[in-house]
């Protein structure tokens, strides 16, 4: 092995600087390898100039720097890429050319950092025969394969800074605090951050809630004297019988961006003569310095896929399991998209001390 390509894909995380660092540090001064950058995704393979030079110089002081050195892109699918031919947009298969440019390029690996989609993406370039090593990134922690994505912890930490601060406004002005936050299908952020920050009501994909249980909840704090209450919602929370809310649609390169629940939870809330105020904490949660645990496991991650690459173990991502690093198959891995287990007991703890979720 001779040559490794890194790209960043998706939406950006906490913690990607530090795997770049890690894995261009152990290809450089372990395995004598030389280190090329893949700019903006997959698209820098389609892009003139999309390929860069990484040395110990480019990623030095990199480690504490949120965001990605070499830029990202969510919507960058080579199998379905929007181009202009003969005065008309069209979607049309580069993957062809993808692979051409790395092939041309020389390099021996292409380590892929990113989420599901990211990822997916690259199990079907190995199955044209790019030696892809997966590194699960996203702050969602929707991953499977794996017990926790890097990323996941700084945007957890974000979201319980907000439940505190949103305590003490609450708390003086009698309001029912509703704080709307990312996570897609999966629940980890709420849930997490709820439980961390003492929210009363905690509302989660997995969790179909009611409407009536949660005003009967806040209620109920208000006849025990709390006259404040504050709800944390996933924005994939959705109530029985209904469907997620989406502030923009999607077609086949755009995904459906959810968006709006805490409104019409906070709208519902008020109309029941309680004042509300919603906060969309949004895209916060993924900006910023990684905390010290993101940077620990990222480092981890990206030294430990140049070693699986140096291996041999192409199609497979590094995880963690049982607090070490291991790998699986990506296949493995993007089978069954991970969620909030309801039996388990983050949510019997929980419910065990009152939190609601909206469905009793």
């Amino acid at each position: 092995m001779k040559r490794i390509g890194i790209l960043t894909g998706g939406g950006d995380a906490p913690g990607l600087n530090a795997v770049i660092r890690a894995a261009v540090k152990t290809a450089i001064l372990q395995c004598g390898c030389e280190v090329f950058g893949v700019r903006d995704g997959y698209d820098g393979f389609l892009s003139k100039h999309g390929i860069i030079p990484l040395g110990l110089n480019e990623v030095s002081g990199i480690l504490p720097r949120g965001g990605t050195i070499l830029g990202a892109a969510n919507r960058g699918n080579p199998f379905a890429r929007k181009v202009i031919r003969d005065g008309r947009e069209v979607v049309v298969d580069m993957s062809n050319e993808l692979v051409d440019s790395m092939r041309h390029s020389g390099m021996d690996a292409l380590l892929v950092l990113g989420g599901d989609g990211t990822l997916r993406i690259a199990h079907e370039l190995y199955q044209k025969g790019i030696p892809v090593i997966g590194v699960p990134k996203t702050i969602d922690n929707d991953i499977g394969g794996t017990e926790v994505t890097f990323g996941f912890d700084t945007a957890l930490n974000v979201a319980t800074d907000a439940i505190d601060r949103l305590h003490t406004t609450a708390e003086a002005h009698h309001r029912v605090m509703v704080l709307e936050l990312m996570g897609r299908e999966a629940g980890f952020i709420a849930l997490h951050a709820g439980v961390s920050g003492g929210a009363d009501v905690i509302l989660i994909p997995e969790i179909p809630f009611r409407f009536d249980s949660i005003i009967a909840k806040i209620r109920q704090r208000v006849e025990r004297g709390s006259l404040f209450s504050i709800l944390a919602v996933s924005e994939g929370a959705k109530p029985l019988g209904g469907t997620e809310v989406f502030s923009r649609g999607g077609d086949e390169i755009y995904v459906p961006r959810l968006g709006g629940i805490g409104q019409i939870v906070g709208d519902y809330v008020e109309k029941q003569g309680y004042e509300a105020r919603v906060t969309v904490l949004g895209h916060l949660q993924r900006g910023g310095t990684p905390t010290a645990f993101d940077r620990w496991l990222a480092t981890r991650y990206g030294a430990a896929a140049v070693r699986l690459a140096a291996r041999g173990g192409f199609d497979r991502m590094v995880s963690l399991s049982a607090g070490q690093i291991t790998d699986v198959a990506l296949e493995e891995a993007l089978a069954v998209p991970r969620r909030v287990d309801l039996n388990e007991d983050a949510v019997i703890t929980a419910r065990g001390m009152g939190i609601s979720f909206g469905d009793e």
